[in-house]
């Protein structure tokens, strides 16, 4: 009986881990793993992103799936209760790493291993999200330091968190990434990009929007990032995200962090 609970518990697992999304979104068939094509998607929300501060994000997918991205842990902002389906990390830091924040025993994703001294491939579906890494380096008191950014392909739209990224990327991860329609980028300086670095990975990546992270809410980082380019400033922490509603060159979104008021 416990034999056969075991083998019926991997099948649940093999199911919900391993499902391919429709079709790819970020790369192309030879490179996104026996990922199916389907007809052209409805004009309809592909994404919900919600903004918690500094590198922390919330996904959630037309289907309901939740991810969490490099979890804060307190002290910075306010921190919301979450129950998500998959948390990645891509620093083995407190800043981007507080995993005992997500309620409901996520599958927790590590783009580090051995404390952040090595690089994990990850490349795995979870429901109807491929997520796979790309190894990056960040900055720490002029020492590069091992990082990961993370791509998550939700079969229409494809959105990457660069992580602690602190240069231009390279064409080998370029093509790792594949075609990027919205990308969470660091702005701050110091450990990550400064604003500068920031646009020229805008001009390499050409995503659709553009939303920057790890500058600690500070306007004068922000104001070279955003300087002449379109730009949004929403009244809350959330984007709704529709493929067919991108907008035809790069825009800039400057999401408020959650202010532990206004999340549903």
């Amino acid at each position: 009986m416990k034999r056969s609970g075991a083998f019926f518990l991997a099948a649940v697992l093999t199911l919900l881990y391993s499902a391919s999304p429709a079709r790819s979104s970020c790369r192309d068939m030879d490179v996104a793993r026996n990922l199916l094509i389907s007809p052209a998607h409805a004009a309809e929300a592909d994404a919900i992103i919600e903004y918690f501060g500094h590198n922390f994000f919330q996904i959630t997918t037309r289907k309901g799936t939740k991810v969490v991205t490099d979890p804060l842990a307190p002290g910075m902002h306010p921190s919301p209760y979450l129950t998500p389906h998959v948390v990645t990390v891509g620093r083995e830091h407190p800043n981007h790493n507080y995993v005992e924040l997500a309620q409901g025993n996520p599958l927790i994703l590590r783009g580090l291993a051995y404390h952040g001294a090595e690089w994990n491939r990850v490349s795995i579906n979870v429901r109807d999200v491929f997520i796979y890494n790309v190894p990056i380096y960040q900055r720490s008191f002029d020492t590069a330091l091992k990082g990961a950014a993370f791509i998550f392909d939700l079969g229409t739209l494809c959105i990457a968190h660069l992580g602690d990224l602190s240069q231009t990327l390279t064409p080998e991860q370029l093509k790792q990434m594949g075609r990027v329609d919205v990308a969470l980028i660091p702005i701050g300086g110091i450990f990550t990009m400064p604003p500068q670095t920031a646009r020229e990975v805008l001009q390499q990546i050409k995503p659709k929007i553009a939303i920057p992270m790890h500058y600690r809410d500070n306007p004068y980082i922000l104001a070279p990032f955003v300087q002449g380019l379109p730009t949004r400033r929403p009244e809350n922490n959330t984007l709704i995200v529709s493929k067919s509603a991108l907008p035809t060159a790069t825009e800039i979104v400057v999401l408020r962090p959650y202010d532990g008021r206004d999340y549903r």
